[in-house]
């Protein structure tokens, strides 16, 4: 393939869902429903946590960025799936292609982080009780999230100025519907070992230790609750941490699906399926995770939904 040392000029080419144009309104009005379903939800958690008083406590505070960063992290593919097969157009621009991979990766690793932070509040409040509220302090609370941010952003701009000095080959295109930093790596004429190495570096160092943090704060979650002596007192203790833990097993299978997937299978039905559960149906489902099996959130939102209506 030529070489092309002007890799502004470039456009990458996506992989469509389908070639047949008679599916094309069916797969816009299923990405559009689903999205419009992951802001809805995510949008509705975090109202109902900044209106309600009872929620402004660490436990809800995360969950409100972590639902913020589930709407942005959607926004980063989905509007671009749509735009395409509205168009009937793969194209994207080399511009247009780092700036979204900078996104997903950003929100990738802020959602991995944010869960962590998630994971570490259950541990004090179950492991410490007496010392949660001097420990889970609001200053405390705020940096973790605000290291969470630019540690994230960090790592994105690492991998996307070092995506600048690669060349690219003409008439590139993606096996994926998002431009994937992996994957992009895979397209690249010139040498990329290093990119290679800080791409599995982080991802070691950022993914890896973010769920061993998760790891070990349930290791002694559960040997917490397994010293509790009734069946009710520890139903209770651990009742808090299921639509958490549910999120996070979501989070990180799908996240290793689209990986494994990639790696051993040479399927793009299969590739493309685990994709959407990734980056669509796992931000779309954590809302109904958290509202569904927490009484608080939903009474929350069914105050904040009342409030609304008698408004109107």
């Amino acid at each position: 393939m030529e070489r092309k040392n002007n890799s502004q000029a470039l456009e990458f080419i996506l992989r469509e869902f389908s070639a047949e144009p008679e599916t094309q309104p069916l797969l816009f009005v299923i990405f559009l429903s689903m999205y419009l379903t992951t802001v809805l939800g995510n949008l509705l958690i975090i109202l109902a946590v900044s209106f309600d008083p009872h929620l402004h406590t660490p436990m809800y505070f995360f969950l409100s960025n972590l639902s913020f960063v589930d709407i942005c992290f959607t926004s980063t593919t989905v509007p671009k799936v749509l735009v395409n097969i509205q168009t009937q157009s793969k194209a994207i621009t080399y511009a247009g292609c780092i700036t979204q991979m900078y996104f997903f990766a950003d929100f990738t690793t802020l959602d991995a982080l944010l869960l962590t932070a998630m994971a570490y509040d259950r541990f004090v409040a179950i492991c410490h009780p007496l010392h949660y509220i001097t420990t889970m302090n609001p200053r405390l609370c705020v940096q973790m999230v605000l290291g969470s941010w630019i540690l994230s952003n960090l790592n994105s701009l690492l991998h996307s100025l070092m995506m600048l000095r690669l060349s690219f080959c003409t008439d590139l295109e993606i096996p994926n519907f998002f431009c994937d930093l992996k994957q992009l790596l895979q397209l690249a004429c010139s040498d990329n070992l290093y990119n290679n190495v800080a791409m599995y570096f982080a991802s070691l160092l950022l993914g890896g230790s973010s769920l061993l943090g998760i790891l070990y704060s349930y290791s002694k979650i559960f040997s917490s609750v397994h010293r509790i002596a009734s069946a009710q007192g520890r139903y209770k203790a651990f009742s808090t941490c299921t639509s958490h833990l549910s999120v996070v097993s979501l989070f990180y299978c799908t996240c290793l699906s689209i990986y494994l997937s990639s790696a051993t299978s040479h399927s793009s039905h299969s590739s493309a399926i685990a994709s959407v559960m990734y980056t669509v149906v796992t931000p779309m489902l954590n809302p109904f995770i958290y509202s569904l099996r927490n009484k608080d959130i939903k009474r929350a939102l069914g105050t904040f939904l009342m409030v609304g209506t008698t408004k109107c």
